[in-house]
């Protein structure tokens, strides 16, 4: 599929698919704010591609290639990495290549195993922290302590849409690559700069 008029070309057939179901499926436009209380004229709900049958090997594929192939879990901060983390460990079991999914809750649970971390993440994993969409990526660098915390190494941070451009300068401060599948210009917008 031909780029849309006036965005850029991309790298792949799938990619430019992916794209054109994100600006079909989850790109609006309006008056929005953002978690960071800042006005915008754009807003990407992801998981309304994530969540969608047609889009969620896309998803899946795109993510895994941005994936370091010694990877053993991947997850991060609910809601907005779960669809991803689930997706993509999903389709990487079904190629040979065994992911372990996992949440982080927003607060630690003080009854049954307690803690932050729901799902299959151990001591030592080594960990693609993951999430739907960010601006600025807190709740990225948030999932990534967390992990750290329960004994595990972050070793990549990877978001579907990077809306901001200045996660990967405040990963880079704490010692981890970032990287996004597709940005804000990607979309035919400018970066919201975090």
């Amino acid at each position: 599929m031909p780029p849309q008029r006036g965005l850029p070309a991309l790298a792949s057939p799938a990619l430019e698919s992916l794209r054109e179901h994100l600006l079909v499926h989850a790109v609006r436009r309006g008056d929005f704010v953002l978690k960071s209380g800042k006005s915008s004229s754009w807003f990407v709900d992801a998981k309304q591609t994530v969540c969608r049958p047609d889009a969620m090997l896309l998803v899946a594929e795109a993510i895994l290639d941005l994936v370091p192939a010694d990877t053993t879990a991947i997850g991060g901060l609910t809601m907005g990495a779960d669809p991803v983390a689930f997706v993509t460990a999903a389709v990487a079991s079904m190629s040979g290549r065994p992911l372990k999914a996992f949440s982080v809750r927003k607060e630690a649970k003080d009854h049954g195993g307690g803690g932050r971390i729901a799902g299959a993440l151990d001591p030592g994993d080594r960990v693609a922290v993951t999430e739907d969409a960010v601006t600025r990526g807190t709740s990225l660098l948030e999932a990534a302590r967390a992990v750290r915390a329960a004994g595990a190494e972050p070793v990549v941070l990877v978001a579907l849409v990077d809306r901001g451009g200045t996660v990967a300068a405040m990963a880079a401060e704490e010692g981890l690559p970032f990287r996004a599948v597709l940005t804000a210009p990607d979309l035919g917008f400018p970066f919201e700069g975090g």
